[in-house]
This record gives C-alpha cells, structure tokens and sequence, in this order.
C-alpha cells in the first residue's frame, strides 16, 4: 500500500516525529492515512505512552514487563481517565442550540518556585480560580498549617517524579480536584495529607510516603499510578464509589486500603462518570481464563458417572496402569486382616474346591438352581447398550466431572451474577499490595471490588468482617504469612477465579457467620489447609482446585457449615477433606482424589452430608470416620485407594447408606475399634500442648487441631467456643436420629480384601448390600461381643467364603442370597442365628457350624457345588431345622446334612433334602419360589420400610445400625489419625 509516492515505510518514519495531536488530525484525513497511523502501535504511540509524565507502564505495577495489547488504545484510556474531574460542569438541557453559547472555561497556570509568580503554594491557591492549574517547580514545599482547596484546581508537579515534595494537609471543600506528578509527605502535625468528604479528587502518577489518605462519603476519589509506602495507606469511609487503579502499595503498619461504613444514599457529581470507568474493565463473565490449563494440573484422570450440567473429561484408565503408576500392586498381596487372620488362608472345604476346580468345574451350570432374579440383580446385568454396570465392571470408572467455568456457575446463581457485575464501593484494579501487614481491610457493612490485582509478602491479603461485602475476582494472593483472605462476622461477597497459593495459614478462613460464594478458584501450595470454616462459618465452596496443599484442602469444624460442591481437591499432603469438633456441611459431587492420607475424615463430632462425590485413587483410605465421626454418607464413589474404601472406627455414628465402594486395594468397608489404653489421651482429643501423639506420620493433621486452637485469637478475637456449639438436640433436629451406625444399600465390589469386615465390640446391622467378586471373604466379622445383624444383603462370586464369622461373635444373617463364593457359603464358629437365607453355588460348604457355640439354623434353601449343604462340626448346641436342601452335581456323594457322631446336644429336625434321580439326565425342575431368590425386592414381614437412593432403584426395608466403641485401630497401615 502506498499513501501519495511516497512508500509506507518513509512514511512511518516521518509520521514518528509528529506529536499527539498532528497524529489525531492526521487520523481524520482518509481511511488509508487512519490505517497508516494505527500501524504505529508499537513505535510511535509506544514513545508517546511511556514519555507521558501523568503516566507509567500500562501494566505497572504487578506486570510491567507484559505489554498492552494496543499502545494506543492504552494511552486513549489515560487520556479519558485523565479528565474525569473536570466532568462536573453543568449538562444543559433546555435546547441544543444553547451548547453554542456556552461560555468556555479560562484556565489559567500559576507557577509556584523559586523566581516565579508564587513561593509557596498557599500564595498561588489564594489567587486561583476555578479549573486553574497550579504548577508546582522542583523542590520541597512545606506549610505549617492546614491548606483548605476552595475552588476546583489542578496541582501539577513539574520535572520527574519525585522532583516535588509537598509536606502539607490539604482539605478540598471544592467540588472536584487534580493532582499529578506529586510526592506528599506528612506534614509534623498530622498524618493525614489529603482529605475531602464530599468533592471528588483524581491523582495521577502521584506518591504518598508515611502518609494517609481519607475519602468520607459521598466524596469520591479516583486514584492511577500512585505509591503508597513506607506505612502509607488510604481510608474510605461511607464512600459510595472510589477507583483505586494500577497503584502500589507497600510496607504497610497496617491494613493498606481500609473500607468501612455502609454506602450513603447521597452521591456526588463524579460517581456516573466512575461507573462508566469500571466496566472498561474485562467484566468476569466474559472471562477467557478459566480454561483447565491455565487453572493448575489436572488431578489424573478418573472420576465417574457425571452428574447434569458438568463438564465431563473422559480418558480411559486401566486398573493395571495405575498401579504400575502408584507402586501399589506389591501392596496389595496376601493382606494380613488382624492377629494371625489372614486373607491368604483356606479352610479345608476350600482347598478342596481349589483342588478340584485344577482339574474340571464340578458344578456343572445344568444342576444349579437359578438364583440370577434375586432382589438385586437389577445392579449386576448388563445396561441397554451392552455396557456393564459399576459393580460387574472388572475396571474402575473412565471418566472425571470437570468443574464448572465461572460462567456457568454465574447463569445458575442469581445471587453471585449479581455480584459479579456489581460496581459498589471501592473498587481496586490491577493494584500491587506488597510486603506489609494488611492488603484491604473492610468492615462495618463496607463493600469493595477487587479485580486483577496482586497481595504478596503480607500478613493477611484481605479481611472482610462486619456484615461487609467483597468481590474478588482474578486476583492472585500468595507468600502471606497467616491466611490469605479472612472473613468473619457474617461477611459475605463473591471469591472467584483467583489464584491463592503458597500462604503460610490457610488460603481463606471463613468463620463466625460468614458466607461467602467461592467459585472457580485455584488454592493450592499452602503451608496449611487450603480452605478452613469454622465458628458456625458457612459458605458455598464450588468449582474450585484444591490441591498440593499440606495439610487438609477444606478443613471444617467448631460448627462451620459450608457447601462444598463440585470441586476438584487432589494431590494434599494430608486428608482432602477433614471434619472434626463438631464440624457439619453439606460436600457433593466433589472429586477427591490422589491425596496422602484420607480423602475424607470425619471424626470427634463431625457430622457433614457427604453426597455423590468421587473420592479415588488416594494413597490412604477413601473416607475415614473416627472417634465419635458421625454424618451421612451417601451415594458416594469409593475407588481404587490404597487403603481401605471406608473406614470405621472409635464410637462413630454414620449412615452409609447407597455408596459404590470399589476396586480399593484393602477392604471395602472396614468397621474396626479396640480399646487402647496407652493412647488415652490420642482418643480424647487432648492435643493442645502434647507432642508426638500418633507418631510422626499423624503430625500433619494434628497440625489442622492445632490450626483451630492457635488461631482462634488471631488478632484479638476472642471466642467462647462453648458458648457458639450448638446443642446436640438443635443440630440434629433436622435429621432422624441414630443411636448406632447404619450401613445400608451400598455395593461392595472388587476389592482386594474382604468385602465388609466387621471387629467390633458394640452391635452392627448391615442392610441390603451387594457384596461381589472381592478378592477375600464377602464379609467377615471377627469380634462382635454385642448381635451383629447382616440382614438381606446380596454376597456373591468373592474370592474367599460368602461370611465367615469367627469364635465368641454374636451374629444374626437373616434374609441373605449368598451364592457362587469360591470358598463355603457360610462358615459360623459364634454365636446367633441363621434364618431364611438362600445359600446357592458356594463351592465349599452350604453352611458350616463348627466350635462349641450356640445356634439356630432356621429355614434356610441351600445348594453347595460340591460340599455338604450343612455341615454341624464339634460340640454345637442349638437346632437345625426346616431346612430345605438341594443336591448340587449328582457326582457329588458328600452327605447334603451332616453332624459329627456323638453329639447329643444339637437338634436336627424337619429338614428337607432333595435329591437327584439316579436315571435323570437332564437337570431337575427345581426353583426358588415362594419367596423367590433372596434377597427380596420387598419388605419382609414384620420390618418397616425405608427410603432408599433412587438411583438403585430397589425398595428397602428397616435401616439397620451399630455403634462402633473407643479406641483406635492401629492395624490400618494407611489410617490418618487426628
């Protein structure tokens, strides 16, 4: 292209010596000279921006090696910025045609110098009129009284800055100033240099040192390119609206910009011409930031069904990948259970079956008796387009729910859409807060705006108590020495998108009623817990990344009650989520994953919802319940951990209730307690004070406990936590009580040991479970001084016996199918009852009673591959009585009813055994009816029903529960203890 002759490069080259102005004239001759001149982006209107002395760096001060992306358009904002306090003129409205005969304002420039016009600048304030600009020459300035601005005028300092010093207190009782290139120093009888509490005042390129500024409503101020240090700081109190942009403030004594008050109703001229200042800035729901990429690593890459409206990553990984990954296969062998009870051990009906099945299968599918319509079976087949379902699948879960971008979680909350766009208060932008104590400090039903900005080296970033209101979006807050961002007494506001990180408390305390939405943020590297509720604090916790964080990444107690939902918490160095002292909480759909210790651990009068969350591949247990944890766990996706699926221990009270607890390389669910004297204190709670309880390997969490008890004077605040707990009664209104711990409905299903093992000394019911294809026993219970009830639950196809109770166990099993284990149906040596269960396919024994032990054997239907059906071996007291019993393979000669000779003291009595027919060779016609195969998909008679998770669709019956007692288990190698 060629504008005139002359070639498009000589013209750049002329065009470079022009000033702003000609460039502007030059723009409006043709299209082609327009083009011309914007192609100067980064020569010419580069020079123009960085030599303008009302100005620096569009990116100073947090970013001043990144350059705009336009010069120009950089230094067109300037220039409107620039002009904002003499917008106040009066708007006529009457008739166009008066707009000609507006009289034109007579600036006049006043010098103020040694040799010029003035000496001091309270001689040239006294002759200036209105709009008059003051230039002040280089040198310090000083006056010993206060300066009152009577008349609006522009303050200039002349030369570079920092050339000019004023020393003074001025007060502006004019309805709008300007102020440029200017130091200002206390004066020797105030702090206090500049104040207005109703006129507005812009400072421009302006630095303040050991000095104050205060704005009281309905004043204004607008403020770009300034310095605040060495203890300087700005107050705003009542003010309706302030723009604090690209300024630096640094060394604080105290908090650097502080807010308070609420807004008054009464506005000046300048807070229109503001308003349309603050939506120049890129508004947060247009945000193109909040890509996975630029939001930190991703946590793996498993995860599971995906609930409406998230965002579904999907990547498929084997269950082989990730133990070559995690070193996790040699682990997971030959798992020793407790006291010389292992997992690698067979019964002699075992080993039988082990020997057999070398040589052919003898139980050949044509003699077994169909069981595949029990009450449960709907969980096992195979979904419409030939998928299978969680519980048959040999391979964890292939996908992970993304969080939520910020504008998606904007269009489904009012409440934070709201916020997002409003434009209240003080505003901050593209500010540095740096090496002092306090960035924002806001109380009183106060309200401010953060926006791009950067809080480094400080003690706190931000505080927000006193019914105020914050806005934070895509600030960075990092290095602080205690908690990142604070919020007490029934603050609230919205948190989003930032990246908080590397702070030596946590990243944000919420107590004291505070309730925030924080959304779509990066909290991650902290010295502490990611995110800590407490004192009755609430909050909704959405979308957020939480990770490498060393001790918990949301870490609630003394009451907080947040909503923790859809948040990606991975790779701590302690639990994902903890619970304790009374902590409570709503937490779902939430993906917890590939964290140190617990993904969730709820203990010493936690009581959160913990609802359809994906808590995986965590080098410890999936969820841990302690000392007196209670809470409701439901609908949860427990995989591939290397500790146990579900823990439970220490007098806890949950309900589990509908969870899939899968491919976890030691138990699914483990309920285990045992008394502990020497660690006394440990399961008391006694922490404050104490050293080295629970070893070296517990010191992170205990580290959480101490967080509660250090910080609750943080700054002087002092709290009766006595006094704020809320009573057991209030707490609990809402929700049935329970006086034991409830398992019910979950699915239980390849995991690397027993499916659900049981050594408690209080009474436990199980109800309604699927407990399949586990590497070990389906359940084992090994102590249970107090009835254990396993009640309709469905136990097939594990590794070992379908359940085994061991010596001096009190155990009910009523209603249970318990078909194709590879070791006997039920092997029993306590004491109780087993009564109408359905024991089909086992390829040891039906039922074996052995020991000198107490029982009834009731009404039970049972078929063995190749063993007895029932087999009374020792000196068992009790009865054994209707009965029914099939042949399984009719080369099986074993006796189907079998008692040791000699014993007198055991009642066999009506039991029906049906046999084959010697000349049939086709399969008899034998079922399961009346009932049909256990468990039933009703109610049983006499037993109430209950509501059950939808979406596993089946009706239930009486919610069973148990009470595990004191003490902690210290068998669990991968146990977090508080």
């Amino acid at each position: 292209m060629e504008v005139g002759r002359l070639p498009v490069e000589l013209w750049r080259v002329i065009l470079a010596y022009l000033p702003l102005p000609d460039l502007g004239r030059c723009c409006q001759v043709c299209r082609a000279w327009r083009e011309l001149i914007l192609s100067l982006d980064n020569t010419r209107w580069r020079q123009l921006c960085l030599r303008c002395p009302e100005c620096r760096h569009p990116n100073w001060p947090s970013q001043p090696h990144l350059e705009p992306p336009s010069w120009r358009e950089a230094l067109r904002q300037h220039a409107m910025a620039s002009r904002t306090w003499a917008q106040n003129g009066p708007e006529l409205q009457s008739s166009t045609c008066l707009l000609f005969f507006r009289r034109r304002k007579d600036r006049r420039v006043w010098h103020v110098g040694p040799g010029c016009e003035f000496e001091t600048l309270r001689g040239a304030l006294g002759v200036a009129g209105p709009y008059d600009r003051v230039v002040l020459h280089p040198g310090v300035y000083e006056e010993q009284a206060e300066v009152a601005l009577k008349v609006p005028v522009e303050l200039v300092g002349l030369g570079q800055l920092g050339e000019v010093a004023l020393l003074v207190c001025i007060e502006q009782q004019c309805p709008t100033a300007r102020l440029c290139n200017l130091v200002f120093m206390p004066p020797w009888f105030s702090t206090v240099v500049y104040k207005t509490s109703w006129g507005h005042v812009q400072l421009d390129n302006c630095n303040f040192e050991g000095a104050q500024l205060q704005i009281r409503g309905p004043g204004t101020c607008q403020a770009r390119f300034c310095s605040f240090s060495q203890g300087s700081s700005a107050h705003l109190l009542g003010v309706v609206l302030s723009l604090l942009d690209s300024c630096d403030f640094s060394g604080s004594d105290t908090a650097s910009v502080t807010v308070e008050g609420p807004l008054l109703s009464e506005r000046n001229w300048a807070c229109k011409h503001l308003a349309a200042l603050t939506r120049t800035f890129p508004s947060c729901g247009v945000s193109g930031n909040n890509s996975n990429s630029s939001r930190g690593p991703q946590a793996g890459s498993t995860g599971g069904p995906q609930p409406l409206g998230i965002n579904v990553k999907k990547e498929h990984v084997s269950m082989e990948d990730w133990q070559r990954r995690t070193g996790v296969d040699a682990l997971c062998q030959e798992t020793v259970i407790e006291d010389g009870w292992s997992d690698g051990e067979h019964s002699e009906g075992e080993e039988e079956s082990r020997d057999g099945e070398k040589t052919k299968n003898p139980f050949s599918l044509d003699y077994k008796i169909s069981c595949d319509n029990h009450g449960l079976s709907h969980l096992l087949k195979p979904r419409s387009d030939g998928s299978l379902p969680l519980v048959s699948s040999p391979h964890p879960l292939p996908v992970t729910p993304e969080p939520l971008t910020l504008q998606q979680e904007l269009d489904r909350d009012p409440e934070a859409q709201m916020l997002a766009t409003s434009t209240l208060g003080c505003i901050l932008r593209r500010c540095l807060f740096r090496e002092g104590k306090g960035g924002v400090h806001l109380s009183n039903y106060g309200q401010a705006r953060l926006e791009g900005n950067v809080f480094r080296g400080l003690n706190y970033a931000v505080r927000c108590i006193q019914n105020s209101t914050i806005v934070m979006l895509r600030n960075e807050v990092c290095e602080c020495r205690a908690s990142g961002v604070f919020l007490r007494l029934s603050a609230q506001g919205l948190i989003a998108e930032n990246n908080i990180h590397s702070n030596g408390e946590a990243g944000l305390d919420i107590r004291k009623g505070a309730n925030p939405i924080i959304v779509c943020n990066r909290i991650h590297s902290g010295l502490r817990s990611g995110v800590v509720v407490l004192g009755k604090g609430k909050g909704s916790i959405r979308s957020n990344q939480i990770y490498n964080n060393k001790e918990a990444g949301v870490y609630i107690l003394f009451s907080g009650n947040p909503v923790v939902s859809g948040n990606h918490i991975f790779q701590g160095q302690a639990a994902g989520i903890a619970i304790n002292e009374n902590g409570r909480g709503i937490i779902k759909d939430n993906v917890i994953k590939e964290n140190q210790w617990g993904g969730v651990d709820i203990r010493r009068g936690g009581d959160p919802i913990l609802r359809n969350n994906y808590i995986c591949y965590g080098f410890s247990d999936g969820v841990v319940v302690g000392e007196r944890g209670r809470g409701l766990i439901e609908g949860n996706h427990v995989y591939c951990n290397k500790g146990c699926g579900v823990w439970v221990m220490s007098s806890s009270l949950p309900q589990l209730l509908g969870n899939y607890i899968t491919h976890n390389c030691m138990y699914g669910l483990a309920v285990f307690c045992r008394k502990d004297p020497e660690n006394i204190d440990a399961r008391e709670g006694n922490w404050p004070g104490q050293e080295g309880i629970g070893g070296d390997g517990a010191s992170g969490e205990r580290g959480e406990g101490r967080e509660g008890q250090e910080n609750l004077n943080e700054e002087g605040e002092l709290f009766a936590w006595e006094s704020d707990l809320e009573s057991e009664d209030e707490r609990h209104s809402a929700r049935r009580s329970i006086s034991v711990a409830l398992v019910e409905g979950n699915c239980m299903s390849y995991n690397r040991a027993v499916g659900l093992y049981v050594k408690s000394s209080e009474p436990l019911n199980v109800f309604a479970n699927l407990v399949n294809s586990n590497r070990g026993t389906g359940i084992a219970v090994l102590q249970s001084s107090q009835l254990t009830r396993l009640v309709t639950n469905c136990i097939l196809e594990n590794g070992r016996a379908g359940v085994t109770v061991e010596k001096d166990c009190r155990v009910e099993l009523r209603g249970n199918g318990i078909y194709e284990n590879n070791g006997h149906g039920i092997s029993f040596s306590g004491n109780g009852q087993i009564a109408e269960n359905d024991v089909v396919g086992n390829r040891g024994y039906g039922i074996q009673v052995s020991g000198s032990v107490d029982i009834k054997v009731l009404r039970n239907r049972v078929q063995p591959a190749q063993g007895c059906g029932i087999a009374v071996i020792g000196p068992v007291k009790g009865v054994v009585h209707d009965n029914l019993l099939f042949q399984g393979h009719p080369g099986n000669k074993k006796t189907l009813l079998h008692m040791d000779p000699g014993n007198d003291s055991c009642l066999l009595r009506n039991n029906n055994i049906l046999r084959h027919n010697n000349s049939c060779t086709s399969a008899p016609p034998w079922a399961l009816e009346n009932p049909p195969p256990r468990p039933l998909a009703s109610s049983p008679s006499g037993l109430s029903s209950s509501q059950y998770p939808s979406r596993l669709g089946i009706s239930m019956t009486t919610r069973i529960s148990a009470t595990v007692e004191s003490g902690c288990h210290s068998g669990s190698m991968f146990c977090s203890i508080l």
